[in-house]
């Protein structure tokens, strides 16, 4: 009888769809897929790169790759079973023993063949039963009767294989008993979690291929996992950070040009309208079948007119929206918003017609009556983003904080992608970023303890908020605001984890460097009043961080005029943030002190 066990993976379902992406381009994977020496993809295990690379993708497992450097399937192997509670304590003797195979130390030399591979470190559950065989004479069957028995850990069982392998080792090889006694004292310890090795390369091999694919074909995998992560925000936004930070395009939503899953083209990821919040695959699938079906749609009354409003209903039009899939049509998403109940009702209004055969004298469809859209001020820079954000699920175009990054005192200052560096010495953090999302789950002790996801132009970072700290900073660490935050740094084994120790207002938080003058660009045809008003208000505030104000102003003939603006003004965060959220305002920048 022989048992086999089936796992389910949808990492298989992701290296199947990047590699019909990839032939279908008339390109496929290299020898080395199937030779499993490709030195590349080592590499990028080594480096510590690999998310979305199964098995290998957690901070802890990011870190312990960059110390082992794996350079063969047999290290991911030793790396995916070492990588546990337990064996864990004995990466770093594997390390050194890789590092310097002399110094790697055998109990007695016949067991060198069983462990030189993994550098004198008992790893898996073969090694033990092998160790049984060549030390104490053990059959295969008895040597499996042992490993069983050193997983239940029952006693009386483990006093009997004890004895049995002491008598076994003086037998066949004259072995003192303490050494004996040690040797299986070894044996039971490493038994006790070791990890079955074949099972250990299935998911090595696995590890082998998305890490190849990563490497060779970064668009194709990421749209791959994008794909089967369709319905998982977090993981989307960690894709896309990823993308940004190969610098690898993500086409944004646009319902002539995107696909309902994700794609790829011209080197590109194309964003899957289905992602987007409150419309649906299937939806989508709907949108993209009309249109190639009957051809890229015109404009919006045409869009409306053609899909079906039991698939593209108003929650989709607003969802659409938001995320700019309309902006070909109509760059004001404000307008196209405030517009979406009406696009919704044309909608309903020509599946009636289309469906009760109405058409003119010859049989001809009757134009339908196309209403003016409402007016609607357009958004200013923040407003787009927290729209896109309530659609996309993360800051897709832009982030909240990208102006306020130039201004910041980046000596003082760490980033999301900076953690990892700079929290080796377990030193606290100063951070700031945009609630992005916030998880609270009750504490043991009575109240709540949160899981908190801070976003920064740099990428997105965990943390939790204990007790006490969300108690006092409830309201200032709700999704969307942004914030400055003391974050303690604790090392865990190989794994850092963060806790928010003090918060405050991004505005109230004194993390920048010594600046000079904030230079701030409308839009085309923005109205300076509006601006005026802002300008005003930063007189007023008591601020020990002055300078002056420039103004560039665009004009309808592609000139740019610049105005400084006489006095001195406020220009700290608090003053650029209230600058960036004044209607008219592209974008707000920082500029040294003379």
């Amino acid at each position: 009888l022989v048992k086999f066990d089936f796992l389910g993976l949808k990492t298989l379902t992701v290296i199947d769809r990047a590699l019909k992406l990839i032939r279908r381009d008339g390109r496929d994977v290299g020898p080395e897929w199937q030779s499993l020496d490709d030195q590349a993809t080592y590499d990028l295990m080594a480096s510590g790169e690999t998310l979305g690379v199964f098995q290998l993708e957690g901070a802890g497992m990011r870190d312990t790759l960059k110390k082992v450097r794996p350079h063969n399937l047999e290290d991911v192997i030793a790396i995916i079973s070492l990588y546990r509670p337990g064996p864990m304590e004995n990466i770093p003797v594997y390390v050194q023993g890789k590092e310097d195979p002399s110094s790697v130390v055998y109990q007695h030399p016949d067991l060198k063949p069983v462990l030189e591979a993994t550098y004198g470190v008992p790893v898996y559950q073969e090694q033990v039963m092998r160790m049984a065989q060549e030390i104490a004479g053990y059959s295969l069957g008895e040597a499996d009767l042992l490993r069983r028995a050193m997983g239940k850990k029952k006693v009386e069982e483990m006093i009997a294989q004890r004895k049995r392998f002491v008598e076994g080792a003086a037998e066949l090889k004259g072995m003192e008993e303490k050494l004996a006694n040690d040797i299986f004292d070894t044996m039971e310890k490493f038994a006790g979690y070791g990890f079955n090795k074949s099972h250990a390369a299935a998911y090595a091999l696995i590890g082998y291929h998305t890490g190849y694919l990563k490497r060779h074909f970064p668009v194709e995998f990421l749209a791959a996992s994008m794909s089967l992560d369709i319905g998982n925000t977090d993981k989307l936004a960690a894709f896309f950070q990823e993308a940004k930070r190969l610098k690898i395009p993500v086409l944004a939503p646009d319902v002539n040009s995107s696909t309902a899953d994700f794609d790829v083209r011209d080197g590109a990821v194309v964003y899957a309208l289905g992602a987007l919040k409150g419309v649906g695959l299937e939806a989508m699938k709907h949108v993209v079948e009309i249109r190639e079906r009957d051809g890229r749609f015109e404009d919006l009354y045409d869009f409306a007119e053609r899909v079906d409003p039991k698939h593209v209903n108003k929650k989709a039009f607003e969802s659409l929206s938001k995320a700019g899939a309309f902006d070909s049509f109509e760059p004001n998403r404000a307008k196209m918003l405030e517009s979406a109940p009406l696009l919704a009702n044309m909608a309903v209004s020509a599946a009636q017609d289309r469906q009760g055969g109405q058409g003119g004298l010859f049989g001809e469809a009757e134009p339908a009556l196309r209403p003016v859209l409402p007016k609607a001020k357009a958004w200013n820079g923040q407003q787009k983003l927290d729209q896109e954000f309530k659609s996309i699920g993360f800051y897709f175009s832009g982030h909240p904080l990208d102006d306020v990054l130039e201004g910041l005192d980046r000596e003082r200052v760490t980033l999301a992608m900076e953690v990892q560096d700079r929290a080796a010495d377990g030193k606290p953090l100063e951070m700031i970023g945009v609630v992005r999302a916030r998880s609270d789950k009750p504490a043991r002790n009575g109240g709540k303890f949160a899981f908190l996801t801070l976003s920064d132009p740099s990428g997105e970072v965990e943390m939790m908020v204990f007790p006490e700290t969300l108690s006092q900073n409830y309201d200032l660490l709700q999704v969307g605001n942004a914030v400055a935050i003391t974050v303690g740094v604790k090392r865990n084994a190989e794994e850092i984890k963060l806790n928010a120790e003090r918060v405050l207002k991004l505005e109230a938080a004194r993390l920048s460097k010594a600046m000079g003058a904030l230079k701030i660009r409308l839009a085309v045809g923005a109205f300076v009043g509006d601006l005026a008003a802002v300008v005003e208000h930063l007189t007023k505030l008591q601020d020990l961080e002055k300078g002056e104000l420039l103004i560039e102003m665009p004009l309808d003939d592609g000139r740019v005029v610049t105005m400084k603006l006489p006095s001195t003004y406020t220009i700290g965060l608090s003053a650029q943030r209230a600058l960036k959220e004044a209607p008219g305002v592209e974008r707000v920048e920082p500029l040294k002190a003379a």
